[in-house]
């Protein structure tokens, strides 16, 4: 059973049409990387996944349970983390994770073991007990990635997930969900504008004015499509590329 299944999603603000026709899946333990430009329409496809929007067009399956017509459960499934933080500054790292469980209507003995075992894997330990306002930039996403994962979830949602960090935080947080996708089985769809976030042996989707133009192993289509990544992007995100 694939992970995340996206099967002729079209999307409309208004008279502005911002996806058309996008399909693809995503099997599990794989880490897929949803690349476009600025405006591309991934912000949007995300808050499709996560139903911040209803869908207009098409079908999502995560984990095979549609997300229309069986939301809990599909949503269940799904770990996010948005593009802006939606921690609680004023909380500290331990008390929003126990209160992302208590939406999840986790019990307070899960709760206990999953966040100690998140805290572990993220290398927050020492830091749960600390305000969210008095950690880095980089150890923020870490908290908001283990919120995403301590309901155990198969699919992991990144919206631009590193944007406003410095190069090194940056590459270090990829290497980080790299990792856990590898060790933990779960599928990641990574979406990002930067093209050194993507590696040669990644599931690569490239989304241009809303349409997918592009889907493939990252390596497979620079071969197909020119010599390296940045050329192929260039050549499939031309702005005839989007017919």
């Amino acid at each position: 059973m694939n992970a995340l299944d996206v099967s002729d999603v079209s999307f409309a603000y208004g008279a502005k049409e911002a996806l058309r026709q996008v399909s693809f899946s995503l099997v599990p333990g794989r880490f897929a990387a949803l690349l476009g430009p600025n405006g591309a329409g991934k912000s949007t496809l995300i808050a499709l996944l996560t139903r911040l929007y209803d869908l207009q067009r098409g079908e999502i399956r995560v984990g095979g349970c549609s997300l229309r017509d069986a939301p809990r459960p599909a949503l269940k499934q799904l770990g996010v983390v948005f593009q802006q933080s939606t921690l609680d500054l004023d909380l500290s790292v331990e008390q929003n994770l126990r209160y992302h469980a208590a939406l999840h209507g986790m019990s307070r003995h899960q709760t206990g073991l999953r966040v100690d075992a998140e805290l572990a894997r993220q290398g927050l330990t020492e830091r749960r007990r600390e305000k969210v306002r008095e950690l880095n930039g980089g150890h923020r996403r870490r908290v908001e990635i283990a919120r995403a994962l301590l309901h155990e979830p198969r699919l992991l949602l990144l919206d631009e997930a590193s944007v406003g960090l410095d190069p090194a935080s940056r590459l270090a947080l990829n290497q980080h969900i790299r990792s856990l996708c590898r060790e933990q089985g779960i599928s990641v769809l990574w979406t990002t504008h930067l093209l050194d976030e993507v590696q040669p042996s990644d599931d690569l989707l490239i989304l241009h004015q809303g349409r997918l133009v592009a889907s493939g192993q990252a390596e497979e289509l620079t071969q197909e499509h020119g010599g390296d990544l940045g050329s192929a992007f260039a050549r499939l995100t031309t702005s005839g590329a989007a017919r």
